[in-house]
């Protein structure tokens, strides 16, 4: 999942003429004073790592409203005591997690990073003797596109290498409960198809309406979805990974908390293990055990011997 405040959620309660909007105005909502903006983004920070900026102020507070009328809060303190609250909060932190959260994705996103993984993955397929699995880890998986489409390519790439399909696995996670769950669904609307390429939808996906499709069993069970936090990735049982995606996730993380991060992922690498994350997002990280991939387009690591 991307660790970004959500703006369409913001507009819905920002522009005029918007029906959200008039279903409200008869019951404004304070500003969210400094010391409750910085109470909301320690415990953002705090509980999943992800640095709001003063800059996503107005966002956050929108948010924070959205979820407050929907459960008839009227107050932010109010609301932050119900979301710290033990043990009825964890409902509440998960569901307001979902909601701040951007789930800004589809299938076959950037497709170079993507291409780049298939020509990794090849050269890993020959690498192996015919027993050994490709393991694939998916970090921030929000619901779900990425991990179904690197099972897909995977499957693809064993198939032209006359390799059994069985010999591979995806395990995705993700902070949030919710997303997970649609995650597994596996249910899509089809702009989120619009980038693969016509013959795997046909091949993967069962078309339940004109503009609503499903990921096939065959693909849902070499992917299995799992709940984690970034910030515990190194408490995570994972390891040996050929290939750690995950990219658009470590943006809004402090660097140290985002290097600390990659660190522990390098370690769950397996020997030539390939770590692909977004452009800009480890500009200055550095690793002895890992070497950046030569490719302009994606930044990816492959992990020495």
């Amino acid at each position: 999942m991307e660790a970004l405040l959500n703006p369409d959620v913001a507009q819905a309660c920002e522009y005029p003429g918007n029906e959200s909007r008039m279903n409200w105005e008869s019951t404004p909502f304070p500003v969210l004073t400094d010391a409750q903006f910085h109470q909301w983004q320690a415990l953002l920070e705090d509980r999943t790592g992800m640095y709001i900026s003063y800059y996503h102020r107005s966002l956050l507070q929108s948010n924070l409203i959205i979820r407050m009328r929907e459960i008839a809060c009227a107050s932010f303190d109010d609301y932050y005591a119900k979301v710290c609250a033990k043990p009825s909060g964890i409902v509440e932190w998960n569901t307001l997690l979902d909601r701040v959260m951007v789930q800004e994705t589809r299938f076959y996103r950037n497709p170079e990073s993507m291409e780049l993984f298939c020509e990794y993955l090849t050269d890993q397929i020959r690498r192996k003797s015919r027993n050994e699995a490709i393991n694939i880890w998916s970090v921030g998986c929000s619901s779900g596109e990425e991990p179904y489409t690197l099972a897909m390519l995977c499957q693809q790439m064993l198939l032209k290498e006359k390799r059994a399909l069985s010999n591979f696995g995806v395990t995705a996670t993700d902070i949030s409960l919710p997303v997970l769950s649609k995650a597994r669904e596996g249910i899509y609307n089809v702009r989120k198809l619009v980038d693969l390429d016509r013959r795997l939808v046909d091949q993967y996906f069962e078309q339940l309406s004109p503009d609503i499709y499903r990921v096939g069993s065959e693909l849902k069970q070499k992917v299995c979805f799992s709940m984690a936090n970034m910030i515990d990735v190194d408490k995570s049982p994972l390891r040996n990974m050929d290939t750690i995606y995950c990219q658009n996730v470590l943006i809004y993380f402090r660097k140290e908390l985002k290097h600390n991060i990659l660190n522990s992922l390098v370690e769950r690498l397996a020997p030539k293990g390939l770590l692909v994350i977004g452009q800009g997002e480890a500009v200055d990280w550095q690793n002895p055990h890992v070497e950046r991939v030569q490719n302009n387009q994606t930044l990816a690591f492959i992990r020495r011997n």
